[in-house]
């Protein structure tokens, strides 16, 4: 599977995401390994779009809509099509230099025909003037590109009365305030989880007592009778629990007690970090909680590539905790000291420094489609393509099925 992919969230003005745009790059090709002629069958099927054909919209989007983007060939053997998959799922996102003849206006409307929506990437030459305006869904916006003033605001305001707009590259809340609440608009960038550097607020009574639970559980030999106990007083985490181990291995469960005993400590452990994770981040864009386990475990998955297999665990706990800050609403240092973390677990993530910071490096050029910047750490680190891929898409999987245990059975609220 050589192919680097990433889905990276659109926000509404309420920071609730509404849609994922999938962004992929053969990894040969990022490393220099591909002669400049395709194949046709890679020019037919991209390798993004082909792990949605393999694995569905589920894993990058959830329910959500998936932006995907295609070319004029892609666009003219109907590949979207051929897909497979709920046109009402997919956005087709297409060049804005795309050529506007006849031949191509025709295929973009036979996707319309069948429920497929379409972006324009960029600003279209002439506008709404341009034949392939009309026939249009969504307008992506790259804000960098322009000077983000009154008369943009503007502009965009009357774009987003004739149609979807998606501002991205919004990389600070300042930015996203400015821009927020223009109809029809979605916005896409870092502002999301950028580090608090001041303490502004007080940690919650129930926070704190998940806080505490999470301490117990991450201490280097904890009493499970304890731990049973302590969950015990908390039906919605018990709930949790029982659902898990349900999940993992249907049988009869005589008590909460008889229910970690069967777990063990490495696995209560697990559950209960990414459990009480997402209960702290409840009051946070759910993309905090979906991004800290996401992390969490593509960090564990990628120790073995950078020779750290034997601090897996540890890894694991870094990228969960990486956005504490965020979900604590205070400075990682007093985060990290809320709960227990290793030495080399808090150097990566307070000093940003240490053999673990090399991992959260790539995770985080990995999650925001940094793609030269993957390449280049991929040859300072002898990374297998490969392997990487796996990681990550192993990664969406698991976050899945472990939201799947964890959540309430609506499947709507975090427990």
């Amino acid at each position: 599977m050589k192919t680097f992919v990433v889905a990276i969230p659109f926000f509404d003005s309420e920071m609730s995401v509404g849609a994922y745009r999938l962004s992929s790059r053969s990894g040969q090709n990022l490393l220099g390994m591909l002669v400049d002629e395709m194949s046709l069958s890679d020019a037919v099927l991209s390798p993004g779009l082909d792990l949605v054909m393999s694995l569905g919209v589920e894993p990058f989007a959830g329910d959500s809509r998936l932006f995907i983007d295609i070319n004029e060939f892609h666009l003219l053997m109907r590949t979207p099509i051929v897909l497979g998959i709920n046109p009402e799922l997919l956005v087709c996102i297409l060049p804005s230099q795309i050529n506007t003849d006849s031949a191509v206006i025709e295929k973009i409307a036979e996707l319309k025909e069948l429920g497929f929506c379409v972006a324009v990437d960029g600003v279209l030459p002439g506008s709404i003037q341009n034949p392939l305006f009309e026939h249009i869904d969504y307008m992506i916006i790259d804000i960098s590109k322009f000077t983000v003033d009154e008369k943009f605001i503007a502009t965009v305001k009357m774009l987003s009365a004739l149609k979807h707009v998606v501002l991205s590259e919004v990389n600070d809340m300042a930015t996203f305030e400015a821009l927020s609440g223009l109809k029809n608009t979605q916005y896409c960038g870092r502002f999301f989880n950028q580090p608090i550097t001041e303490g502004v607020s007080k940690i919650s009574p129930l926070k704190i007592n998940a806080l505490t639970l999470l301490k117990r559980v991450n201490q280097e030999d904890f009493d499970l009778g304890d731990i049973a106990d302590t969950i015990g007083q908390d039906p919605s985490l018990s709930i949790s629990l029982l659902r898990f181990i349900n999940s993992i291995m249907p049988r009869k469960i005589e008590s909460l007690r008889n229910a970690v005993a069967i777990l063990g400590q490495k696995e209560v452990k697990r559950w209960a970090t990414a459990a009480i994770s997402i209960r702290l981040a409840d009051d946070r864009p759910n993309e905090v909680t979906r991004l800290s386990l996401i992390r969490a475990r593509f960090a564990e998955n990628l120790a073995a590539s950078f020779e750290m297999g034997v601090s897996s665990q540890s890894l694991f706990m870094m990228g969960l905790f990486s956005l504490l800050d965020v979900i604590l609403e205070r400075p990682m240092e007093q985060a990290v000291a809320e709960v227990a973390v290793d030495e080399h677990v808090k150097k990566a993530l307070v000093e940003k420094s240490g053999e673990f910071y090399k991992v959260m490096q790539f995770i985080d050029a990995y999650e925001h489609a940094d793609w030269d910047k993957i390449a280049i750490l991929m040859v300072n680190h002898n990374l297998n393509l490969d392997s990487v891929t796996n990681a990550f898409v192993d990664a969406l999987v698991w976050y899945k099925a472990l939201l799947d245990a964890i959540t309430e059975e609506e499947g709507e609220e975090y427990i």
